[in-house]
């Protein structure tokens, strides 16, 4: 802060914090499956706050509730900021559709 002068009034600089988001390209989302019977589903654990907690709750969930549904669990090889092709093209070539989850 710097006195101006006029009256020991003071003048103050502030900086607008709005920012720029990122541009980005949205993507379609996959077409969805007609049944899950005999399907093999991968749960992707992204490696957010409990996110493979939560995971393993679905896991759960389908051996109880549909239990011709095969799910697989596995962690992304980095945080869930980086993109992952591997994994990807691992699911791609192995399974049947995805979910990525995010706990808390």
């Amino acid at each position: 802060m710097a006195a101006d002068g006029i009256n020991g009034t003071e003048t103050i600089s502030v900086l607008n914090p709005v920012g720029f988001p990122p541009k980005i390209t949205p993507k379609p989302m996959a077409p969805r499956l007609e049944s899950l019977d005999g399907k093999t589903v991968y749960l992707v654990d992204p490696r957010f706050d409990d996110s493979g907690l939560f995971l393993r709750q679905v896991q759960n969930w389908f051996s109880d509730h549909m239990p011709s549904v095969k799910t697989k669990l596995v962690e992304m090889s980095n945080v869930y900021t980086k993109d992952d092709p591997k994994t990807w093209e691992m699911i791609k070539a192995n399974g049947d559709g995805a979910i990525i989850g995010v706990g808390h």
